[in-house]
């Protein structure tokens, strides 16, 4: 028996497209919808639309053995009070003909079923990686969608992954092993091992508290943000779960951290995150340490993800351009790694 993984790529978008089609007749849209692919990813994406209507959904059919069911449903549980409590727009999601969000659909050619959920589409359009005011907007978004998670009482059954320094750069890596990525050099694998040495010293200091660490979207890129007449939404949970507050900050510049514009980037997020909530000076001097953290998590998923399209743009050039990133860091952190200074803590957003 064929399994998944003997599969090509292209055979395996071939089979999940045929899943697709008949996953779409679980929610009783018209017949003769149109199902294209539309991202690749850690799931598969395809957009759905009604050419009578002009109607358009997101139908993801999610990778096999990255999350439970159950995780998958706090994810949406989540998704749903966000929106709920007028904290961030979020997707909707659509329940299916039998009142399922998440439907498990399978056909012949995959070794096992999928879980799918379909969302409507939300209008909008990418942030511009200048767009300083925008990054404001992020900032004071990600402020209020912090202060939600330490008031929300999440289900008893909520299961999500946890983002720490063991998962990420770690033992447990959920991305794979930073040192399998693209391209990596004798003078990159050096450089990495030295700044991994680091974050993990200055990660450990600074701690897991409830104030610093929670759930988080921990995805915040360009391309999961939306701008739509001045308002942000919020795209893509797949990867929230439970990390350091600050680490949905580096992800807004995810696979350009290296660009000279980052700086004014952060800056203006940091403004935006204090009209809602407070950000010690201690904790905006720790941002680069979970830039840094983000971008070598990055390398590890391109080196794992080396299939898809977005790890082949990457490629061994993005390995390579964080060498020069991880000597910076090092020449600001390197020589503080056994400094004992306190970080403050993220403290509740005002009323």
């Amino acid at each position: 028996m064929t399994i998944d993984s003997d599969l090509s790529h292209p055979e395996l978008l071939q089979r999940l497209q045929r899943l697709a089609a008949c996953a779409v007749k679980r929610y009783g849209l018209p017949d003769d919808v149109i199902v294209e692919l539309f991202n690749v990813s850690e799931n598969t994406t395809f957009r759905v639309e009604d050419g009578a209507t002009g109607r358009k959904w997101a139908l993801r059919v999610h990778r096999q053995g990255y999350h439970s069911k159950a995780a998958i449903a706090s994810e949406l549980a989540w998704i749903v009070a966000l929106r709920r409590d007028g904290v961030a727009t979020t997707p909707v999601p659509v329940a299916g003909l039998d009142g399922e969000l998440i439907q498990v659909v399978s056909i012949d050619g995959l070794a096992s079923p999928r879980h799918v959920v379909l969302s409507q589409w939300e209008s909008g359009a990418e942030p511009a990686r200048t767009d300083i005011e925008g990054f404001e907007m992020l900032g004071a978004t990600a402020a209020r969608m912090h202060a939600h998670v330490r008031r929300w009482q999440r289900p008893s059954w909520f299961e999500r992954h946890t983002w720490d320094f063991e998962t990420s750069l770690g033992h447990r890596p959920h991305w794979g092993r930073w040192q399998n990525g693209m391209g990596m050099t004798s003078d990159a694998l050096e450089a990495f091992t030295e700044t991994v040495a680091v974050l993990g010293d200055r990660l450990q200091r600074f701690g897991k508290s409830p104030s610093q660490f929670n759930l988080v979207h921990g995805d915040m890129r360009l391309a999961n943000l939306l701008m739509d007449n001045g308002l942000v939404k919020v795209i893509d949970f797949d990867d929230c779960g439970f990390s350091w507050l600050l680490y949905d900050c580096a992800t807004t510049v995810s696979f350009f951290e290296h660009a000279p514009e980052v700086p004014d980037l952060l800056e203006a997020w940091v403004r935006g995150y204090r009209r809602i909530g407070e950000l010690s000076v201690e904790e905006e001097g720790e941002i680069a340490t979970f830039v840094m953290l983000r971008r070598l998590l990055l390398v590890a998923w391109i080196g794992s993800h080396s299939e898809t399209e977005l790890a082949q743009s990457m490629g061994p050039s993005y390995t390579q351009a964080s060498i020069r990133l991880c000597e910076r860091y090092l020449s600001r952190f390197g020589q503080a790694i056994h400094s004992s200074a306190a970080v403050k803590t993220i403290r509740p957003a005002r009323a």
